[in-house]
């Protein structure tokens, strides 16, 4: 690289005195290194004041003289607070590539090493993401089971001739206790029917001096095969041992694949942080310095909001939104045989949708900020903002049923408003490009 001419170095200009100290060289001998980052530093330095200062003049001329002085004195001190405006900014564009390269290589190692730890912990979350599932459709066996015993009950009382006990009088009640006993202990029922025959055979096969002399009545004592001519009784077993609660895969890769997809959820989580800290440590480089202080704040206040709409999700919106699921089937006359696969699919969409609709303030207040929005056309339209959220949490909401679309619309409502005192109360950002429009 060529020294520039001796005669354009002023030895005297204390921007080139400075630009020289900061990178280590000195006025007399200047070090090739850094001759072309000073061209650039001074070109940056010198010219950006001069535009400003232009368009204040052009601005200052467009609303007369009266405010001529007022505008002169703050483009004086916007040029000393934008003479560092460039100052970490100036790259060349094959350094902004290399500088991308490192930071994607950076990001993807540190998902690598997330997905290593997640196959490690692999089964647990495997187990975590089937506990909504399970837990909901052990209550609906249960509930299936609680009307099949209240059923027989009523039945075996009819036969009889004598009324329902004071207990099952309020049917309601006498149901919600029954259901929480069962789900308490974890027993199921399933109806099982018997012959008489062979169940008496069996009794004095086991007790054969008790039952002895017991005979059957005439219309019971064939073979002949017939609910009404065989004993009905529920037959009782422990919740875990029932086949209708394990969940189904019709492949055989298809446990395989669902334990690797939860290990890269759980790889992509534990690594968000590094993942984040190198994407943005490539983005803030194009970035005034005003503005990076500012995304420093959004960002982690972003990656809140996305964490609490996916535990919303899973804690409080995973267990109605099955209970509509499994209600509309039994309304239906059908049985739910959940597949793992579906399943581990709709998991991981509900809390992506609610995670991104979380996002709602902080697109308001990015709105606001470029100027496409008011506060006072957020306050003014709010009605119309409802409306069109209601449309977006039924298209984004992967349940599409009306339960969790409320459970999604709810939380948004409440973070339009807080959107709202958002752009009220934080202080705008001072943009050079957008002196102008901020002086209007």
């Amino acid at each position: 690289m060529s020294l520039p001419p001796r005669e354009n170095i002023d030895p005297d200009d204390p921007l080139l005195a400075e630009l020289l100290q900061e990178c280590g060289g000195d006025v007399s001998v200047p070090n090739p290194e850094h001759v072309e980052q000073l061209r650039r530093e001074i070109d940056a330095r010198t010219r950006l004041p001069q535009v400003v200062a232009d368009v204040r003049i052009k601005d200052t001329n467009s609303r007369g003289p009266a405010s001529s002085s007022s505008q002169h004195s703050s483009s004086m001190k916007a040029n000393s607070r934008d003479d560092d405006l460039f100052q970490d900014s100036t790259m060349t564009f094959g350094e902004h590539l290399g500088e991308l390269r490192s930071c994607l290589f950076k990001a993807v190692l540190s998902l690598a090493l997330g997905f290593v730890f997640g196959l490690a912990i692999g089964r647990w979350i495997v187990h975590v993401i089937q506990d909504p599932l399970e837990t909901a459709l052990t209550q609906h066996q249960i509930r299936h089971a609680v009307d099949a015993h209240i059923k027989q009950l009523e039945d075996e009382f009819k036969k009889k001739g004598e009324p329902l006990p004071a207990e099952m009088q309020d049917k309601d009640a006498f149901r919600e206790k029954t259901r929480k006993l069962l789900f308490e202990e974890q027993l199921l029922s399933e109806d099982c029917y018997i012959l008489p025959a062979d169940a008496l055979a069996a009794l004095k096969q086991a007790f054969p001096k008790e039952f002895a002399q017991v005979k059957l009545p005439k219309n019971f004592a064939g073979n002949e095969i017939s609910r009404s001519k065989m004993l009905r009784f529920p037959l009782w077993h422990p919740a875990e041992d029932d086949p209708r609660l394990r969940l189904e895969t019709l492949n055989v890769q298809e446990s395989l694949m669902m334990y690797i997809k939860a290990s890269l959820i759980a790889g992509i989580v534990i690594a968000s942080p590094l993942i984040f800290y190198f994407l943005w440590s490539f983005v803030a480089a194009g970035l005034y310095p005003n503005e990076r202080r500012y995304v420093n704040v959004f960002l982690p206040f972003s990656v809140a909001l996305f964490l609490a709409g996916a535990l919303l999700a899973y804690f409080f919106v995973f267990p109605p939104v099955l209970n509509f699921f499994f209600g509309f089937s039994d309304w239906l006359g059908q049985e739910q045989r959940p597949r793992v696969g579906e399943w581990m699919n709709f998991v991981l969409m509900m809390p992506l949708a609610f995670g991104i609709s979380f996002q709602l303030p902080l697109v308001m207040l990015f709105l606001e900020r470029i100027g496409v929005v008011t506060v006072k056309s957020y306050i003014s339209k709010w009605k119309m903002a409802v409306v069109i959220m209601a449309i977006v949490a039924l298209v984004i909401n992967p349940g599409g049923d009306p339960t969790s679309m409320m459970l999604m619309l709810v939380p948004m409502i409440f973070l339009y408003f807080g959107g709202v005192m958002l752009c009220k109360w934080m202080p705008a950002i001072n943009n050079p490009h957008a002196l102008e429009r901020i002086q209007r």
